[in-house]
């Protein structure tokens, strides 16, 4: 009943950018911690950038430079801006979202389906 839908995603040139969208949606109550992670082939899946449920924002150390998240809360929507993309960056980005929802008792962890973000030349 709780659904989050990545967009964004797709084929880029080393050093070029790319816009990531997540849209949560349903029997949505509150959302305090939202975000993005990664995972690239044989690899774990790795934060990227996220809200953290204390409002900060934590990015890892190999986008920090380079990447932005920001959120419309009221929408609860986020977003990645990804700037001077690397070959590096190649991996499926997922959405993640920590959910208080209608039906529910408890916040609980919620997953987008991926985007997939291919930087090549």
């Amino acid at each position: 009943q709780v659904q989050l839908v990545e967009s964004g995603g797709g084929l880029v040139q080393p050093g070029g950018s790319l816009r990531l969208s997540c849209a949560a949606s349903g029997s949505i109550v509150s959302i305090k911690a939202m975000g993005w992670y990664r995972q690239a082939p044989g690899k774990e899946r790795e934060l990227v950038a996220v809200f953290t449920s204390t409002g900060s924002i934590n990015y890892a150390d190999s986008v920090k430079d380079r990447f932005t998240i920001s959120r419309v809360n009221i929408k609860n929507t986020v977003y990645l801006q990804m700037n001077s993309l690397k070959a590096e960056d190649t991996a499926v980005y997922y959405c993640n979202a920590l959910v208080f929802a209608t039906y529910s008792a408890r916040w609980s962890d919620y997953w987008g389906q991926g985007t997939q973000v291919t930087v090549s030349s």
